[in-house]
């Protein structure tokens, strides 16, 4: 079995990795990082979870190893499409370089750029930033990308597919032709290997997983939802997600929430802090500093749920999580893997559960697909409290009364008799007699409270308006 000490990485590295309790890597790790310290460029697939991060960032330390950084000339260049997924990476160098004199600079935005500025003039070592934060520091005149000799994109296909293409393309002409690039990512659609064609110099090709598989020490669920009502959808699903987490108990030591919408997150986030859970949001609207706060409480222990948008679906690495919960199905089906991959990591047991409602058929078909395997389905603990409550008598006596037909067979028996300019027009008080005598109206229950309009009609109700009769045409 390979060791890091197998792989020709800087002592210093190899001191780090010890010291984190790392011994042997990952397949990921293994097969990747000979071919990254021979200076080739590298394609790497394989799920989430299994330490990508690691398998560029410890061969990035040993060849940067010799060597210095200039003023606003950064030697490595780290492209990630979220600033949680940026501050992890940063994180990651932190561990493994803190051995060396490597410098980085973590380039995000929601954070002011004078603090970035000065790490910038100072010259760094390793660049992390998110595309459009590094353009804007390019565009100032803060930065310079001709001396990048070693350039990553993490979760490439994220990257290319969340619309970058034009700034990944842009920030790749500013760098040397000669750099060495590293695309790594979960999942890489044939449409999006074809774009990283163009990035990439006879790449090697690293897929140690079946592409866009998910993690066999995963347990998965599908819950199917059947709301009351349509304007109830999302509160029965709230409702089932509760009864699916107390129904879990103390295995459920913490958990991810998954929802499409934004306003969705804060709405879940509301709602189960309500019925005392202890939750936390996380989504782009949020300021940088309320988002590290929540995702330091959740790590440390404080924060169980943490209800999130995509915006945490990559690069939230925290291995222990017990439980995902997909609160909304994933509209991509690449998400589904990313979303799930949040559990089950390191080797580790983990659930999943999805909500899904009739209307969610088509994505859970495309997930499936991506996938190659039926997810398996559940049942929720309260999935009968779902259904419709029974009317009430008294409401059910008015309903049977308005759906007695004999006042409309009365007007459509006398429209059949009388031609319509023959009919005589009647007033309001007349036609509220004539429906009285062909229909009565129910008496209001003597025990219980009136309902409705209860024993009295309005009369602007019963009026009847006239309809002129249409002359006829005259063809000659």
């Amino acid at each position: 079995m390979t060791k890091f000490s197998d792989l020709a990485l800087d002592p210093r590295v190899l001191k780090a990795v010890q010291e984190s309790g790392y011994e042997t890597p990952t397949p990921i790790q293994a097969q990747a990082i000979p071919h990254a310290l021979e200076g080739k460029d590298v394609l790497g697939i394989a799920q989430t979870g299994t330490g990508k991060t690691a398998s560029f960032t410890l061969p990035m330390i040993t060849l940067l190893g010799k060597g210095r950084a200039r003023a606003r000339m950064p030697r490595s260049l780290v492209l990630a499409p979220t600033r949680e997924l940026a501050a992890q990476v940063a994180e990651n160098f932190e561990t493994y370089a803190k051995h060396t004199k490597l410098t980085k600079a973590l380039l995000i935005g929601g954070v002011a750029f004078g603090e970035q500025d000065k790490l910038i003039d100072r010259g760094v070592d390793v660049l992390i930033a998110t595309p459009g934060r590094l353009l804007d520091h390019f565009e100032r005149g803060k930065l310079l990308l001709q001396g990048v000799q070693i350039m990553v994109v993490d979760e490439a296909d994220r990257m290319l597919d969340m619309g970058f293409i034009p700034d990944i393309e842009r920030i790749f002409s500013l760098t040397p032709f000669t750099r060495q690039t590293f695309f790594y990512s979960a999942t890489m659609a044939p449409e999006i290997e074809r774009i990283t064609n163009t990035f990439l110099q006879n790449a090697v090709k690293i897929e140690v997983a079946r592409q866009n598989s998910t993690s066999a020490t995963i347990e998965q669920a599908l819950i199917p939802v059947t709301p009351s009502r349509k304007d109830r959808t999302s509160a029965d699903k709230r409702e089932v997600l509760r009864e699916i987490i107390r129904a879990e108990g103390a295995a459920c030591t913490n958990a991810i929430i998954f929802c499409n919408r934004k306003i969705e997150v804060d709405v879940v986030v509301k709602s189960l802090k309500a019925h005392g859970f202890n939750a936390g949001a996380i989504h782009g609207d949020l300021d940088q500093r309320v988002r590290t706060a929540t995702l330091d409480g959740f790590r440390e222990g404080s924060l169980q749920l943490l209800v999130a948008s995509d915006v945490a679906a990559r690069g939230l690495d925290v291995p222990s999580v017990s439980h995902v919960f997909n609160f909304d199905v994933p509209t991509h089906p690449e998400d589904y893997v990313h979303r799930i991959g949040r559990t089950g990591r390191a080797g580790r047991k983990g659930k999943a559960f999805t909500l899904a409602t009739p209307s969610d058929e088509k994505y859970v078909t495309a997930i499936e697909a991506l996938v190659g395997q039926s997810i398996p389905r559940g049942e929720a603990p309260g999935a009968q409290k779902t259904t419709l409550a029974p009317i009430a008598p008294e409401l059910r006596a008015i309903k049977e009364v308005r759906a007695d037909p004999p006042v409309r067979v009365e007007r459509e028996d006398r429209a059949e008799r009388e031609p319509r300019a023959e009919r005589e027009p009647r007033r309001g008080r007349r036609r509220q007699e004539e429906r009285v005598d062909a229909a009565p109206a129910p008496s209001a229950p003597q025990n219980g409270p009136i309902v409705g309009l209860g024993d009295h009609m309005p009369d602007f109700l019963l009026r009847s308006f006239a309809i002129p009769a249409v002359p006829a045409q005259n063809d000659e």
